[in-house]
């Protein structure tokens, strides 16, 4: 039978981890060029409303919005304009380095690269879409 805490962490054992993320853009070839040029990786599938691209266990998949109430109805889509509602992270070696990286790339930082007072190193920028990700060490 086990202790309250064991049967609660059974209980939420089916959410080991996330497969997917689907983020919602107004301009899919645009976001689309930003994630290959950026991260450097190839397109995994592609139809006319979506692009994904494999981040290894998780996948990211760029929706364009006139697709996305069909996925979240009767929730409404947000505009890019109402702001920063999550933030994406990827862990690097070295923060420094993959900011420069991302310069050349093109990519205007939001912040960073920073020491952050609970022990890491992060800079963040922001997609087409307004999604905002952050790479630290």
């Amino acid at each position: 039978m086990g202790t309250a805490s064991e049967r609660d962490a059974d209980e939420r054992a089916w959410a080991t981890g996330i497969g997917a993320i689907t983020l919602f853009v107004e301009d899919l070839d645009d976001a689309k060029a930003f994630y290959q040029e950026v991260f450097g990786l190839p397109v995994t599938f592609e139809d006319d409303s979506s692009a994904v691209f494999d981040f290894g266990n998780t996948v990211i998949n760029l929706l364009a919005v006139g697709a996305a109430p069909e996925l979240i109805d009767p929730a409404p889509v947000a505009p890019r304009e109402a702001g920063a509602r999550l933030q994406l992270t990827v862990q690097v070696d070295d923060v420094d380095a993959t900011c420069a990286e991302l310069a050349r790339r093109g990519v205007e930082l939001l912040n960073g690269p920073v020491d952050r007072p609970w022990g890491i190193r992060t800079a963040s920028f922001r997609d087409p879409g307004g999604h905002i990700w952050e790479i630290a060490h």
